[in-house]
């Protein structure tokens, strides 16, 4: 059995909390093998990002009485979420964000930020409460807590979609009816899976379901499946030899682009065009200029360090190669969804659509374009969703409209 528990692919944005590492490299192991990656496009940006270094400053900030503040000196969160104002969920803190710097109401040179504030806060609490927070604005902003608010932006934080799994970590895909079919032999848990219990936007604490909930599970249906010293199917003899011809293509490539090139206008064009705020026009672009630097790197890409000792260089175009297989199927998964649900949030269809849009989406990607249904890198197709609980321990939740 094989469990991928890889992470997300935070690292397709140019502003994002997540480690240099979080390169999406499970769900596109997946997809290189033929399998689906699930709602992709349910992407949550954290509305508390350090400005300029994407470094989070936890929602517990919020928790312990911090506030927002735009550059009138107004609490603007009243306006948008009268009851829950600083504590409404990521998504919502992170739209209302971006409005207020819109409309010129941003702080700093470039009004393109709003302010934290801590800084009301008794120093011996924000000691007890909130240990690492002070150091961290210090290193990253340049700002005493204590005294000065702290400049942030909302940051690409989580990925809700993933390699679509059941309850008990294994991977499935769907048959010509729709019907989910298990892969046999691969689980998968954490940010790379997509259980879906987080739906289109993951809450604050709900990471832990991920490590506590399928994590164990996946452990739990490995050891009921697999009995010690049982013998091992034999491999393929050319078992990896794709990954060996790749790793060779790359060093021996005659191309004259760094790799840092081509991930930075992925990161760009993907913090521009599928950000907290997505529209049709600018998710076609979007799904150009990804597909772009996929013919780039295909076709242009160099690794300067030919050597097979600490190769860093030829890491990050490994690394990349995984980022544009996730960026693709993201962008293209926002702009096919016509409608706005959690983290999803379309100017052009501001509403949830139960009626049209109650599915998960899957997408696959393609290698060479030409075999693409649309020729594109990416075919779309749906799955249902599973609206009802395995027991009747627990009372099934229908949908409803979340307001503040």
């Amino acid at each position: 059995r094989t469990i991928i528990a890889t992470g997300g692919y935070g690292r397709a944005f140019f502003s994002c909390t997540s480690a240099h590492t979080c390169t999406g490299d499970g769900n596109a192991m997946a997809s290189r093998a033929g399998l689906p990656n699930q709602d992709l496009e349910f992407v949550q940006f954290h509305p508390t990002g350090i400005y300029g270094a994407g470094c989070l400053m936890t929602e517990g900030c919020r928790g312990e009485g911090g506030y927002l503040r735009n550059a009138n000196g107004e609490r603007f969160m009243e306006r948008y979420a009268p009851t829950a104002k600083d504590l409404a969920s990521r998504d919502v803190v992170s739209r209302s964000m971006t409005i207020e710097i819109r409309e010129g109401r941003g702080c700093g040179p470039e009004a393109d930020h709003v302010y934290l504030h801590l800084d009301h806060l008794p120093p011996n609490l924000l000691k007890e409460r909130l240990p690492g927070i002070s150091e961290t604005a210090a290193i990253f902003a340049g700002v005493d807590v204590t005294k000065e608010p702290i400049p942030v932006l909302p940051t690409v934080h989580y990925n809700m979609g993933g390699i679509p799994t059941l309850y008990n970590g294994k991977c499935v895909t769907v048959d010509e009816q729709g019907r989910d079919v298990e892969v046999e032999g691969l689980l998968s848990c954490g940010e790379s899976a997509c259980a879906s219990v987080h739906g289109a936007n993951r809450l604050g604490a709900n990471s832990l379901l991920d490590l506590v909930v399928f994590g164990r599970s996946c452990a739990n249906t490995v050891i009921e499946e697999i009995k010690p010293n049982s013998a091992l199917p034999k491999l393929a003899s050319d078992a990896g030899i794709e990954s060996v011809e790749f790793v060779d293509k790359m060093l021996t490539a005659k191309g004259s682009t760094k790799t840092a090139d081509i991930r930075l206008k992925l990161q760009k064009s993907m913090q521009t065009h599928a950000a907290v705020f997505r529209d049709g026009e600018s998710l076609k672009k979007g799904c150009k200029k990804v597909e772009e630097c996929i013919d780039e790197f295909n076709s242009d890409v160099v690794v300067n360090d030919k050597g097979l000792i600490w190769n860093t260089d030829l890491v990050e175009t490994l690394e990349l190669r995984n980022l544009l297989t996730c960026a693709s199927q993201t962008v293209y998964g926002a702009e096919w969804r016509k409608e706005s649900r959690g983290a999803h949030a379309r100017e052009d269809f501001a509403e949830r659509d139960d009626e049209n849009w109650l599915f998960h989406s899957l997408t696959w990607w393609n290698p060479d374009r030409s075999q693409g249904k649309n020729a594109t890198s990416v075919d779309i197709a749906t799955r249902d969703v599973h609206m009802n609980t395995l027991t009747e321990e627990m009372e099934t939740v229908p949908p409803f409209k979340r307001v503040y």
